[in-house]
């Protein structure tokens, strides 16, 4: 049975023969009523605290969930953009090989095509050389034929001038 400061208040006793003081016991009685009130006021106070602390306690856990699976979630996006990074990396790398390799193999090429031309280049100089050193060559019979021509026509002529008057 709880007792109220109310009822405290209120309680009276019945005064016998070399009983208490009536005042001293009205004193009492209204001093524990107080203090009854007073605990009360400070179980109900406490109370409220509790409720409110409980209720807080709950809201933190809720938003302390919500953090987790934000962070969860955050954690899983990070590390799908990771991969996803490290891919497109891979993706280039191999897509940067690949080209440096045919840049590679079109250099080669190249570099063949042009060995070749400069071999055919060799040999078609080569050949105009000698086709020139034949024609300078039948020039210069033709010329030292055409001079011992000269030559002998000039022998004739100074032969004829021999034999014509006036000479």
């Amino acid at each position: 049975m709880t007792l109220t400061p109310l009822e405290i208040q209120q309680r009276r006793f019945r005064t016998v023969f070399r009983g208490y003081d009536p005042r001293e016991v009205e004193g009492f009685l209204e001093e524990a009523a107080a203090a009854c009130e007073a605990l009360q006021r400070e179980v109900l106070r406490l109370t409220e605290e509790l409720h409110r602390a409980q209720e807080e306690l709950e809201e933190l856990r809720g938003r302390e969930g919500t953090i987790k699976r934000a962070l969860l979630h955050s954690q899983k996006v990070l590390d799908q953009m990771q991969e996803n990074a490290r891919r497109q990396a891979e993706l280039i790398v191999a897509e940067a090989r690949g080209r440096a390799e045919q840049l590679v193999r079109q250099g080669q090429k190249r570099l063949s095509e042009l060995q070749e031309s400069i071999a055919e280049l060799r040999r078609r100089r080569a050949r105009f050389e000698s086709e020139i050193a034949s024609v300078i060559d039948a020039h210069r019979r033709l010329l030292e034929a055409d001079r011992e021509e000269q030559a002998e026509r000039d022998r004739e002529d100074e032969k004829l001038q021999i034999f014509t008057p006036g000479g």
